[in-house]
């Protein structure tokens, strides 16, 4: 089962940050079609939120066709985001963790890892876009 946390300082919303985070666990596969949602009484029991904020989120989750609310029953996923690349994600997974390291070795602090992979990120972003 998923477990939510909220950054309060990300300046996201604590709303789109519940989104994020189930789409996030649909792209991974830690999520499939029929997994249940937590409860709103368990979010909120889990991290200190709203209820009506965990509404709000499972709401736009179900707009987005991604889980669907069964009365009396829970939130269930209704479609995954995880695409056929899902079998690559362990190998790409140890390609990642081994570049993290050799950053940190480097004298990196998480900081500058996230910065010098952002900006990795959005230049081969736009060579993407370029190309295609």
């Amino acid at each position: 089962m998923i477990e939510f946390h909220l950054d309060g300082h990300s300046g996201v919303a604590p709303y789109l940050q519940l989104v994020q985070q189930v789409k996030q666990a649909l792209r991974l596969g830690l999520l499939v079609v029929g997994d249940q949602l937590p409860t709103v009484r368990e979010v909120v029991g889990q991290i200190t939120i709203n209820p009506n904020t965990v509404l709000k989120a499972y709401r736009e989750l179900e707009r987005e066709g991604l889980v669907a609310s069964r009365p009396g029953q829970g939130t269930f996923v209704q479609r995954t985001l995880a695409g056929t690349s899902l079998s690559s994600h362990a190998a790409l997974r140890r390609s990642l963790t081994r570049w993290l390291h050799s950053a940190y070795e480097a004298g990196l602090d998480s900081e500058s890892v996230l910065a010098l992979f952002m900006s990795t990120f959005q230049d081969t972003q736009r060579e993407r876009e370029e190309t295609a």
